[in-house]
């Protein structure tokens, strides 16, 4: 597994608190969350494990006991099992990964942080062994039965577009939660696609899920540029860039707002080299600036001159032009030139939503989109929250207070 995070002096508050709570962290007997360690393979189905956890305020420990009930989820990373946890009948999702005992886990540090209404939540943890003295985390986290590659292939197979005013409830939630990570968290994703963003098919309530690739960017740190799922890494990935930004999550998020409107992923090369000849035969050829800002240490320029294709094009002549130039937005060469999270919020393409009558197509209310809380809005623009929050909802705000 990876190795403990380091702290940074840079991005305000976030970074520093999630540096301070990771070096506070202790891997087995933590106060907050205790993470016992069990015999037991639980990924199989009728299996029960029992562990423990610390009692709130002092109270006396309690016993937690879970039953896999199917797998739903495989990777390098280990193994998500469906579970129902027996003394309370609530369904959980839990993800096995083998723990390698010299190091911290970065995502069971960075997910002890996260707390928003669009990121999946962590309810506990343990450790288990196997008859091989494997030592293996089990990461307990909320359940969400559907993912948006599930909802995006489903539209695809019964020949429709998914409704536009989903592709937007959607992609909001998508950009919420990676303002709330990016600006009062520190962290970036790096594996934004749709088979990470969960759905719950009955509110449509989207959440970001699987920080097995997260990392709290530090200026000046090298990192690997080899992450994030082929047809949604950024092209300064592929140019080998190891000091990149959290705008390669934008890019990623660009990508799954344009597959949501064509119902198939937009850069589908098979390997490196095929995906970027796959962008540039929309974006054009890189200029030496763009490659420049890309990655500075790259020096070869020789590729073919191809025009950009125009946007509007790609798309359906349905698809509104908001959507088009949001797409646009994000998908940039130039790191610095995307959209960040909080820019896209504020987009024309979402207008439609903060309309005081606005609602699902099949006349539910949406979901909740606007009760921002006040660490996500530190540092932010006055006329910047006036636009995020609409009138009609900052009864409920904290931020606009009791008026």
């Amino acid at each position: 597994m990876a190795s403990g995070l380091r702290g940074s002096t840079g991005n305000a508050v976030g970074v520093d608190r999630l540096r301070d709570e990771i070096k506070d962290m202790k891997i087995v007997g933590d106060k907050e969350m205790e993470a016992t360690v069990v015999d037991g393979n639980v990924a199989e189905a009728g299996h029960i494990i029992v562990t423990t956890i610390s009692g709130k305020h002092g109270d006396p420990k309690q016993t937690i006991s879970y039953m896999a009930e199917r797998v739903v989820g495989n990777g390098s990373f280990g193994v998500v099992f469906q579970a129902k946890c027996l003394e309370t009948h609530e369904t959980v999702a839990v993800k096995k990964v083998l723990q390698d005992k010299r190091y911290k886990n970065r995502e069971l540090q960075i997910m002890r942080l996260l707390d928003h209404p669009n990121v999946v939540s962590l309810k506990h943890c343990f450790f288990s062994t196997t008859d091989k003295n494997e030592l293996y985390l089990n990461l307990v986290l909320e359940y969400v039965p559907e993912t948006v590659y599930r909802v995006i292939r489903h539209y695809h197979k019964m020949h429709q577009r998914m409704p536009l005013t989903y592709v937007k409830v959607y992609f909001y939630q998508i950009c919420r939660a990676l303002a709330y990570i990016h600006n009062s968290v520190g962290v970036c994703h790096r594996d934004v696609k749709p088979q990470n963003l969960l759905v719950n098919p009955h509110t449509h309530q989207v959440k970001l899920c699987d920080f097995g690739s997260a990392k709290v960017l530090v200026d000046g740190e090298t990192n690997i540029s080899y992450i994030c799922s082929r047809y949604y890494r950024a092209p300064e990935l592929i140019y080998g860039a190891t000091q990149y930004t959290t705008a390669i999550d934008m890019w990623s998020a660009g990508c799954v707002l344009a597959e949501l409107l064509l119902g198939k992923p937009l850069f589908s090369g098979e390997r490196a080299v095929d995906h970027l000849v796959e962008i540039i035969k929309v974006l054009g050829t890189p200029t030496r600036e763009e490659i420049k800002r890309m990655n500075p240490n790259y020096t070869e320029y020789n590729f073919p001159q191809v025009k950009a294709y125009p946007w509007h094009k790609i798309f359906h002549k349905r698809v509104p032009p908001e959507a088009v130039d949001l797409v646009s937005r994000l998908l940039q060469y130039s790191p610095n030139l995307r959209s960040t999270a909080l820019e896209a919020l504020v987009h024309p393409f979402f207008d439609d939503l903060r309309e005081p009558n606005a609602c699902l197509p099949n006349g539910r209310p949406l979901p909740p989109l606007f009760d921002f809380q006040p660490h996500e809005l530190k540092e932010v623009p006055a006329e910047m929250v006036v636009k995020l929050i609409p009138k009609h909802a900052r009864k409920d705000c904290t931020f606009f207070g009791s008026s």
